[in-house]
């Protein structure tokens, strides 16, 4: 009678126990980190044919002041938020965006027949897994209909119209995920370089009112203070409101400081090139290179006021040896007016 009791009081329990475990929610699976799609097309960031780059809603389109140099491509840039989040202002560095933001930088070149052929997309995504940014490049085919996912990365043949209409052959260097990751790193972690405040701050062709103005009035943006208090970085082309100075140091903060600044990839160099930079040792000014080997060309400053025949920064900027070309990615041609610009201002330091 007492093991028959026993047993059911255990039968009992046993019974309530499960009743018990089945009410609990089961826990949440851990999320594993963003994979990247197989095609562009697959994210739906685009309506109509893919090529024509026409955004859907929620896709926002936008511009830089003073863009980086990549062979002379075209290149078309958008910023996709996640429904509901807006993008934190910050007055240094590139804003802060929210957890699963896309920023797509797509490169195309002018032919001859002056008809824009597509190379390749590349996409930023800050993952939620992590809240780290990761990066995907996707090469277009031949018949310009969609991208592939492409991490190796590709030397493509072309021929195109550079911004005066000249016609250049070269092969394209079509960057692998790592290489990506070089300009993109500052202190071990990925970070976009272009859409800065200083660097959306201005009034795009066509329009009334300042990008980031823009934004902050379509709920894109938030944080932002009185325009008269938001930085703007010059542009580099405009010698009517600029000068050859201001002009010049936008240049190379763009093309070069992402690497020449502290936590950088070229941060052993000691030139730094940050817009507010303003140490002339750390400019390069009479200043021995640290580690540029044969690429210095013999000689012996990285620049000589006055001087850009003889300086090394202008002498790197006009090459493309490896070894030499400065910067060493992201381009195989000199960009003739951005290399005729930093020897402007060479030769007029004193």
């Amino acid at each position: 009678m007492r093991k028959s009791c026993l047993f059911v009081m255990c039968l009992i329990l046993w019974i309530a126990a499960t009743q018990s475990c089945q009410q609990k929610p089961a826990p949440a699976a851990t999320a594993g980190l963003f994979q990247f799609k197989p095609k562009l097309s697959d994210y739906g960031f685009f309506t109509g044919a893919l090529k024509t780059l026409q955004p859907r809603k929620g896709v926002v389109n936008y511009e830089l002041v003073t863009p980086l140099f990549t062979d002379y491509t075209v290149k078309d840039r958008f910023i996709v938020l996640p429904e509901g989040k807006t993008v934190a202002y910050t007055d240094h560095g590139p804003l802060d965006f929210p957890d699963s933001t896309f920023i797509i930088k797509n490169f195309a070149y002018t032919n001859p027949a002056h008809e824009k052929i597509m190379i390749e997309t590349r996409l930023l995504f800050k993952d939620p897994a992590d809240h780290q940014w990761k990066v995907m490049n996707y090469l277009w085919n031949k018949e310009q209909q969609d991208a592939e996912k492409w991490i190796l990365g590709k030397k493509i043949p072309v021929t195109f119209l550079d911004d005066k209409g000249r016609e250049h052959s070269t092969m394209y260097q079509m960057p692998n995920t790592n290489d990506c990751k070089r300009c993109h790193i500052n202190n071990s972690v990925l970070t976009p370089i272009g859409p800065k405040a200083r660097n959306l701050n201005f009034v795009r062709q066509g329009q009334t009112q300042d990008q980031l103005q823009q934004w902050a009035a379509n709920g894109l943006l938030a944080g932002m203070p009185s325009p008269d208090k938001v930085p703007r970085l010059p542009d580099w082309k405009d010698s009517l409101h600029y000068t050859v100075n201001e002009r010049a140091r936008a240049y190379l903060d763009v093309n070069c400081a992402h690497c020449h600044t502290k936590g950088g990839d070229a941060f052993n160099t000691g030139l730094f090139l940050e817009y507010e930079q303003t140490a002339p040792d750390h400019l390069g000014i009479m200043k021995s290179p640290v580690s540029a080997g044969g690429g210095a060309g013999g000689l012996d400053y990285d620049v000589i006021p006055g001087d850009p025949q003889h300086s090394i920064l202008a002498y790197r900027m006009n090459s493309v040896e490896p070894g030499t070309a400065m910067p060493e990615l992201a381009r195989t041609v000199v960009h003739a007016e951005g290399v005729e610009l930093i020897r402007q201002w060479i030769r007029g330091m004193k």
